[in-house]
């Protein structure tokens, strides 16, 4: 049986992390190191993490079963980097059925194998792509984002484009509304539909 660290489980989020009632499981651990990271305790000493099999999480998030088959909710893996545990969700899938809504929010910043590992079990995909220039991504992130560009092309030639929301944040100091909107036409032109644009907001 699948485990894992997580530094959060947080019951009946509405309309936040995906549609209806949704339990957030927020995995420890990140590959990017993203300068105004809004979760940085997934970052902290993996002792305060707390371990959890895919039982044991079924077993706290099944209690929320009639309202999500009432509003169309379920679980949203988000972390640190859910894919990376790409294991642990597909076992989750196969004891909470099919009947829940998956979701994954990520960087799409893994290798693709954790990608096409769970192309038939999510039902949605919440991607933060921050930005496709590869100069401004480095520059917030620390890493490349060449892995991101074919994991989205994944998404895309499995005929996935509906089922993916696109964040595309506007940073302060490492890029402009002219860089989000050439970011955005890029990915349109790439078949994607529905996105979230927002601002980022730094205190002073």
């Amino acid at each position: 049986m699948q485990t894992a660290p997580f530094f959060g489980v947080t019951r009946h989020r509405i309309n936040i992390d995906g549609e209806g009632i949704v339990t957030l499981a927020c995995f420890g651990g990140c590959p990017l190191r993203c300068s105004y990271c809004i979760n940085p305790r997934c970052f902290e000493d993996t002792g305060k993490w707390k371990k959890l099999s895919t039982e044991q999480l079924y077993e706290q998030t099944k209690i929320d079963n009639l309202y999500f088959l009432a509003t169309g909710g379920g679980i949203t893996f988000g972390g640190g980097e859910p894919l990376l545990r790409s294991d642990f969700i597909r076992e989750f899938r196969e004891l909470c059925g099919d009947q829940w809504h998956l979701l994954v929010e990520t960087s799409l910043n893994v290798p693709a194998n954790h990608v096409t590992a769970l192309l038939p079990i999510i039902n949605h995909w919440i991607v933060d792509v921050k930005d496709m220039n590869p100069d401004i991504y480095k520059a917030y992130t620390g890493k490349e984002n060449t892995q991101v560009i074919e994991n989205l092309k994944i998404l895309t030639e499995n005929g996935l484009n509906k089922h993916v929301t696109i964040r595309l944040p506007l940073i302060p100091n490492f890029n402009t509304e002219e860089d989000r909107q050439n970011s955005l036409a890029q990915l349109k032109e790439w078949g994607f539909e529905e996105f979230d644009l927002f601002d980022y907001k730094i205190k002073q």
